[in-house]
């Protein structure tokens, strides 16, 4: 058995198909991953995301701190509340983690990391905290639950408090609020509008419930992932890890090169990645005959190095199967895939499928 979020009892009540994710029970589906799939495209969906891990930054050294740790440039928060999307960088421009950075007030910032890499992040920001006056503390005590989905916000609104309501609803894409116990974020990871909520465990089941009773669908691990694919979000393990950069899993634009004095880790190899125009670039895959593409099956364009599918399978919105890959340089907008021992054609597509309920490619 692995480690249970305190909204495990409510996913086994509501019979949900329990699986393992990174050393937690979590909830797959309900029944239909493919109705919560569409309830978050179409209305409203949430989703227990209290296995990620909350991490609270203080002191006087923070912002300092921050400026080496993270790959994007902490001085773009200049509000109360703004957020900002980094990666965490090894030494040689490798990504340690994809994580959510919060400005609260002067001298403190609240992380949100993966569930998954917990100890090695923990591990890693404490020893790179060392030399710098910050205090570093996870907040193992709360919960999150998102709700995403073009209503779910004006359904979740009902249920915070009168006081933060309006605020709340106020809040503009990549702000926060801190609402007394809570913490209410305008940010999600399903390429729909909503809010990602900070709470006391102990208040997690009844809010859980409340968005039930108002009508919010709950929804699992396996919406999350075909949601996140066809938004053009990256999984870390999947879409990169410690051996692969930003420049190569699409997140160039996460990455503040300036001012050019700022010497965060991994900038010198990632300035020399940034030079070479043979590197391999991250694109979307749509697949022109029937079949499914699969993580790590091998791409074939002609004249070229071969790539590698790093997240695929079915689009409940187009209908048909997508991928996320990195491929060889150049300029071309066909490849195939190799299923089965088959090459199939695929249509080489700029990210993202999917945003805000419309479809952003031809299908």
């Amino acid at each position: 058995m692995g480690k249970q979020t305190p909204l495990y009892a409510k996913h086994v009540e509501a019979g949900a198909r329990i699986v393992d994710f990174g050393g937690w029970d979590m909830p797959l589906h309900y029944g239909s991953q493919m109705e919560e799939h569409h309830a978050v495209r179409k209305h409203s969906g949430m989703f227990d995301v209290s296995h990620m891990t909350v991490v609270d930054l203080s002191g006087s050294g923070t912002a300092e701190f921050l400026r080496k740790l993270l790959a994007n440039n902490i001085d773009k928060l200049k509000e109360p509340g703004k957020a900002l999307y980094s990666c965490m960088l090894n030494a040689e421009g490798g990504v340690i983690d994809d994580l959510i950075t919060y400005y609260l007030a002067p001298n403190r910032y609240r992380l949100i990391v993966n569930a998954a890499t917990r100890e090695n992040d923990l591990a890693w920001i404490n020893a790179q905290a060392d030399g710098y006056s910050v205090a570093v503390v996870e907040r193992a005590e709360l919960a999150m639950v998102a709700v995403q989905g073009p209503e779910a916000r004006d359904i979740a609104a009902a249920i915070i408090e009168d006081e933060w309501r309006d605020a709340a609803l106020a809040l503009k894409p990549f702000y926060a609020l801190e609402a007394g116990d809570k913490f209410i974020a305008r940010t999600g990871y399903t390429g729909e509008d909503g809010w990602e909520i900070v709470m006391p465990a102990a208040e997690a089941a009844g809010f859980w419930q409340q968005c039930i009773d108002a009508g919010i669908q709950p929804c699992g691990l396996g919406a999350r992932d075909t949601l996140r694919l066809e938004a053009g979000m990256n999984l870390y393990g999947t879409d990169m890890d410690a051996t692969v950069s930003p420049l190569e899993a699409g997140l160039g634009w996460t990455i503040g090169w300036e001012p050019g004095e700022r010497d965060f880790n991994g900038r010198g190899p990632l300035g020399e990645m940034r030079a070479n125009t043979d590197k391999q670039k991250f694109a979307g895959l749509l697949l022109e005959s029937k079949g499914v593409l699969r993580n790590h099956q091998r791409i074939v364009v002609e004249g070229l190095n071969d790539g590698e599918i790093t997240s695929g399978g079915f689009s409940p919105t187009l209908g048909r199967s997508i991928a996320m890959a990195r491929i060889p340089a150049g300029d071309y907008e066909r490849a195939q895939v190799e299923v089965r021992g088959r090459l199939l054609d695929v249509r080489v597509v700029k990210l993202p499928f999917v945003r805000n309920g419309k479809i952003r490619i031809d299908v």
